[in-house]
């Protein structure tokens, strides 16, 4: 299924720009508006950002934490570094351990939100940043033939972005 997706300044000219595509013979299953007073984000399904944040932090979770207690309890093994003088040489490496797992954690959440937020959502985020900015969208999904009539009659409204996608 291809995806084209138009980015319109006011809720005037994205009606206009939905009637113009219903004229051309566009079924309503076809067109989408998004915007204040039409389709959520959420109700469309266009990706929360939140989603792959979530999975990359869980996905970094799973080696940084053993990872990072080993290289701590590695680290405190070598240099014999006493973190508290009353523990015992294991007690002393296995703190070193614990803090090497909570660096891990911490160095896995603080990538993985950033990474998912801004490349895990693909263009989502702009989207939703724009339809947060009071911009409608005129979504269209359909085949090629339909994408391309499609195109040609947005770019008649001058829609500040205009992008196709190629979707399963």
């Amino acid at each position: 299924m291809n995806y084209l997706v138009a980015v319109l300044p006011e809720k005037t000219t994205a009606e206009a720009a939905y009637s113009a595509l219903e004229q051309q013979g566009l079924s309503k299953s076809q067109v989408n508006i998004l915007g204040q007073g039409y389709k959520s984000a959420d109700e469309f399904g266009l990706i929360n950002p939140e989603k792959p944040a979530r999975k990359q932090v869980s996905r970094l979770l799973y080696w940084l934490i053993p990872f990072g207690f080993i290289a701590g309890y590695a680290f405190n093994l070598l240099t014999r570094i006493e973190i508290l003088p009353q523990v015992t040489a294991f007690g002393n490496h296995f703190i070193a351990g614990l803090l090497g797992a909570a660096s891990g954690g911490l160095g896995a959440w603080m990538v993985g939100r950033l990474v998912g937020l801004t490349v895990g959502s693909g263009d989502a985020l702009s989207y939703r940043n724009r339809l947060n900015a009071g911009k409608y969208l005129i979504v269209v999904n359909g085949n090629e033939g339909i994408v391309r009539e499609a195109t040609r009659v947005l770019r008649q409204f001058e829609p500040e972005n205009i992008q196709g996608y190629t979707g399963g």
